[in-house]
C-alpha cells in the first residue's frame, strides 16, 4: 500500500474508532440515567443483565480495534489527535438522544478541550521509542495505580455539585486505569517476545501481567460507567485528558522518554493543560450534564422532561425510534438500574 493510501485509511479508521468510542460513551451515559435502588445491592449483577450495557462494550471494543489498526497504517502523531474527536461527536449525539439542543457553552468548553488535548498527544510522543516497563516496575505501577485509584474513587457525594465531582474523580481513575492498561500491556508483549528488561519471566510472572492488564481495563470501564452518572461531557472529556496524561507519566518517569522539543515541550504540555482544564470547567457549566442523566428539566422544541422523586426515579417522553434501534435510548419502561459506587 502506498504512502498516501496508508494515510487516507488510517483517517477512515482513526474516525471510526472515535464514532465507536462517542456512540459507547452515550449508551453508558443512557444506562447511568436509569433510576436507582434504594439499598444498591446487586449492581454490577444489575448492570451485566442490561442489553445496553453489552452495546456499549461492544462499541468500546471495536473502537479499541480500530485504533490500534488506524495505527498499524499511519503515524500516532495523526492518529491520536483524530482521536480526541471522540468528544466532538459524543456531545451532539448524547443531546440528540436526551433530546435537547447542544448549548454555545458546551461547545466552546469542547473546543478548548480539544484543542488541549490536541495540544497534550503533540508533545508528549516520545522522541525515540521507549522501552517496555521491567516487571518489577510494572508491579509497583499497578500497586501505585490501585491506590490512587481508589483515593480518586472514595470521595463522598453532597448535593448535585459534590455529584458532578466525584464524577469527575471517578473519569480521572478511569481514564489513568486505560493508560496503565496499555503501558502493561507492551511490557506483556515484551514479556511474550522474550525482549523484557532483566531477567527471563517464568509463566506465573507472565500470566500476572495477563491478569493486572484484564483488571485495569474492566475498571476503567466500570469507573467510567460511574462517571457518567454526573453527565456525559465533562467526564468523557476527562477520560481522554488523562489517559494519555498517565501513559506520559510513566514514560517521562520510568522509560526515558520526553517531551518533544525539550524545555518548550515541557512549557507546551502546561498551556494545553490548562486550556484543556477551562475546557472541562466549561463543559461542567453547559447545563447539558444532568440533562443527559434524564434529572434535568429541558425547554424548548425536542427537550426531554426529566423529574426526580422518591428513590431517584425518572419520568422520561418516549425516545427516539432511530436510537432506540442502536440501543442508546431508554425503552418506554426502564428497568430500574443501580449506581456502581455509592
Amino acid at each position: 500500500m502506498n504512502p498516501a493510501a496508508g494515510t487516507a485509511l488510517a483517517v477512515l479508521l482513526s474516525l471510526v474508532s472515535a464514532a465507536g468510542y462517542a456512540l459507547a460513551a452515550v449508551a453508558q451515559s443512557r444506562l447511568a440515567a436509569a433510576p436507582a435502588s434504594p439499598d444498591g445491592r446487586g449492581a454490577l449483577r444489575a448492570l451485566l443483565a442490561r442489553g445496553q450495557w453489552w452495546w456499549a462494550v461492544g462499541l468500546n471494543a471495536a473502537g479499541a480495534l480500530a485504533h490500534v489498526a488506524a495505527l498499524h497504517h499511519g503515524p500516532l502523531t495523526l492518529v491520536q489527535p483524530l482521536g480526541a474527536l471522540t468528544l466532538v461527536a459524543a456531545l451532539p449525539l448524547g443531546a440528540y438522544c436526551a433530546r435537547r439542543r447542544v448549548t454555545r457553552t458546551e461547545w466552546r468548553g469542547a473546543l478548548w478541550t480539544l484543542a488541549g488535548l490536541v495540544g497534550l498527544v503533540a508533545v508528549t510522543g516520545p522522541a525515540a521509542p521507549g522501552e517496555a516497563l521491567s516487571l518489577r516496575e510494572a508491579l509497583a505501577v499497578a500497586a501505585a495505580t490501585a491506590l490512587l485509584i481508589a483515593a480518586l474513587s472514595s470521595g463522598r457525594r453532597q448535593g448535585n455539585g459534590g455529584r458532578a465531582g466525584r464524577g469527575l474523580g471517578h473519569a480521572t481513575a478511569s481514564g489513568i486505569a486505560s493508560g496503565v492498561a496499555s503501558a502493561l500491556t507492551q511490557t506483556l508483549t515484551a514479556a511474550l517476545a522474550l525482549d523484557l528488561p532483566g531477567a527471563e519471566p517464568t509463566w506465573w510472572q507472565t500470566a500476572l501481567l495477563a491478569v493486572l492488564i484484564s483488571g485495569f481495563a474492566t475498571g476503567g470501564l466500570l469507573l467510567s460507567q460511574a462517571a457518567y452518572r454526573g453527565g456525559l461531557a465533562a467526564p468523557l472529556a476527562v477520560v481522554n485528558l488523562s489517559n494519555p496524561a498517565a501513559a506520559a507519566v510513566i514514560g517521562v518517569a520510568l522509560l526515558g522518554e520526553t517531551f518533544r522539543a525539550g524545555a518548550w515541550g515541557w512549557l507546551a504540555a502546561g498551556g494545553a493543560s490548562l486550556i484543556a482544564a477551562r475546557g472541562v470547567v466549561l463543559l461542567t457549566k453547559g447545563g447539558g450534564g444532568t440533562g443527559e442523566a434524564g434529572v434535568a428539566t429541558g425547554t424548548g422544541a425536542g427537550a426531554a422532561v426529566g423529574t426526580s422523586t422518591g428513590a431517584g426515579a425518572v419520568a422520561e417522553s418516549g425516545g427516539l425510534p432511530a436510537a432506540r434501534i442502536a440501543g442508546l435510548a431508554a425503552p418506554e419502561a426502564e428497568p430500574a438500574g443501580v449506581p456502581l459506587v455509592r
